[in-house]
């Protein structure tokens, strides 16, 4: 019996000796909080006029320097809800897939308790935003706190605290001080566009310290309850898990021979760019009397021809599957997931020098051949591009057949099957939509189709994105793990 109250005194103790420092922080954070929301409330007239004096003065260095602002907003970008919402749902993912359900928890309710404090205490003070002379920040809603401050303070600081394990001792303190600079300059750029008073930037990272503290603190009880060691926070929360939470930890190198790999795709490159600048020159003004040129003008012409306003908005949306952010997005969401599963940053790499080589492949291509859109009207209005080759169909094209060519040798799974057919069916209703809306003609869908089958052969002749099957990695999904995932937040709560 004294053998067992040893074993739990000991981890008690640790705990207290460990925690005593950061309770004191989450303490001060609250009770700093509190006392900023009362000062905030009441209208000090100290507070008011730094606030004030502050937002008009950064309005006066900044407004005028465009350049400037367009930074501001790149990098106050990094604390909206869009990429907050998709870095906590990867990871959320990812975990659960990992098998590490207790972390996944630990990430939800981090963030929920963000979105509702968020709202919750913004009515409750009911602040206006700062009246700058010359607005050059875009805003909704109250003032006080910060949401981009507060969200990014919780999501950085928990998903810090939940990777911290897979890096090495001696990158994570430079990786706290990362973390920190990055939801630092996001409060910045807040005050700095004019859409937050100081004190609201303050009390959000206060208030956000409070609730990380808060959940930090609830895991590390959770892990004393289960007779498990209680590390310091530089460790993160889950040591043991180091392994799970490595993006890559069974890759022992990315590329054999990397520097002839970088050699043989910008040869590549140059030999594709050649290939569309001809084809495209071809088809664009010396196929008079062939029958490209009888495509390229009886099939716009049918499509405007036959336009209803129901196929308008149809051909919009679907024409919108291959714009810039729905491949971005398809991207972001596949990638992470590949991590996540198969433990191998090379099918990342394939996926990014896809997308990477389709865009400046595109851009030169179009640019060196400057061909005119179709002779009909253009639904889409003027274009910063000419029109061969098409970018959306060729972005698709790319997109779908890259992460066809993972998954497919990857799983034994009949929805493998789906991956091929959305690498049929995605590009081919872009296409479908981009003539209809007169913004391409067919052999701006050829030359799509010649981009994407030389440089993703090329890729994959080089990059060999599933070398890690040949090697021995598992080339299947099974039942086993599909049902593990569908059970590890229940598992979560009641097993360590």
């Amino acid at each position: 019996m004294g053998a067992v109250k040893d074993v739990v005194r000991r981890p008690l103790g640790h705990f207290t000796e460990r925690t005593l420092a950061g309770l004191a922080i989450v303490l001060g954070g609250g009770v700093g909080f509190g006392l900023l929301l009362v000062l905030v409330r009441v209208r000090w007239s100290p507070l008011y006029d730094v606030d004030h004096g502050v937002a008009q003065w950064l309005n006066d260095q900044v407004a005028p320097h465009g350049p400037l602002v367009t930074v501001l907003n790149a990098l106050t970008d990094l604390g909206g809800r869009a990429v907050i919402l998709w870095l906590v749902s990867v990871a959320v993912v990812g975990l659960l897939i990992r098998r590490q359900g207790r972390l996944a928890v630990f990430l939800i309710i981090a963030g929920i308790g963000a979105l509702i404090l968020d709202p919750a205490v913004k009515t409750l003070v009911d602040r206006l935003r700062p009246e700058v002379e010359v607005p050059i920040g875009s805003y909704a809603g109250q003032s006080f706190p910060s949401g981009h401050a507060l969200g990014s303070f919780v999501a950085y600081g928990a998903l810090l605290l939940v990777f911290l394990p897979a890096l090495r001792p001696r990158w994570r303190k430079p990786a706290i001080a990362l973390v920190g600079l990055v939801v630092f300059l996001i409060g910045m750029t807040r005050i700095a566009l004019g859409v937050h008073f100081v004190s609201d930037v303050l009390g959000a990272w206060l208030l956000g310290a409070a609730w990380l503290g808060v959940t930090a603190y609830a895991f590390r009880l959770w892990r004393l309850e289960r007779g498990r060691r209680v590390p310091a926070l530089t460790e993160g929360l889950e040591p043991e898990a180091a392994h799970d939470v490595s993006p890559a930890p069974d890759e022992a190198h990315l590329l054999p021979h990397p520097r002839a790999a970088v050699f043989e795709l910008l040869v590549g490159w140059v030999l594709i760019l050649g290939a569309l600048y001809g084809f495209g020159l071809l088809v664009s003004y010396h196929a008079g009397g062939t029958f490209f040129a009888t495509l390229d003008t009886d099939v716009p012409r049918w499509f405007a021809e036959h336009r209803t306003p129901a196929w308008d908005d149809f051909s919009y949306w679907w024409s919108k599957a291959g714009d810039t952010h729905a491949i971005l997005l398809v991207s972001l969401v596949f990638c992470p997931l590949v991590l996540a599963v198969w433990r191998r940053w090379r099918p990342v790499l394939f996926v990014a020098l896809t997308m990477f080589g389709e865009l400046s492949l595109f851009l030169a291509s179009a640019a060196a051949v400057d061909r005119p859109r179709p002779p009909v009207g253009n639904l889409d209005g003027p274009m910063p591009t000419s029109s061969f080759p098409s970018g959306h169909i060729a972005a698709t094209l790319c997109l779908w057949t890259a992460i066809a060519l993972i998954v497919f040798p990857r799983t034994d799974r009949w929805w493998r099957w789906i991956f091929v057919a959305l690498a049929v069916i995605m590009p081919t209703g872009v296409a479908i939509s981009r003539m209809y809306r007169g913004m391409h003609h067919p052999t701006d869908f050829m030359g799509a189709i010649i981009l994407t089958a030389l440089w993703v052969g090329l890729l994959y002749w080089v990059v060999r994105p599933n070398e890690d099957l040949r090697e021995g990695n598992r080339p299947s999904i099974s039942s086993e793990d599909v049902d593990t995932l569908d059970d590890e937040l229940v598992k979560a709560g009641r097993t360590d």
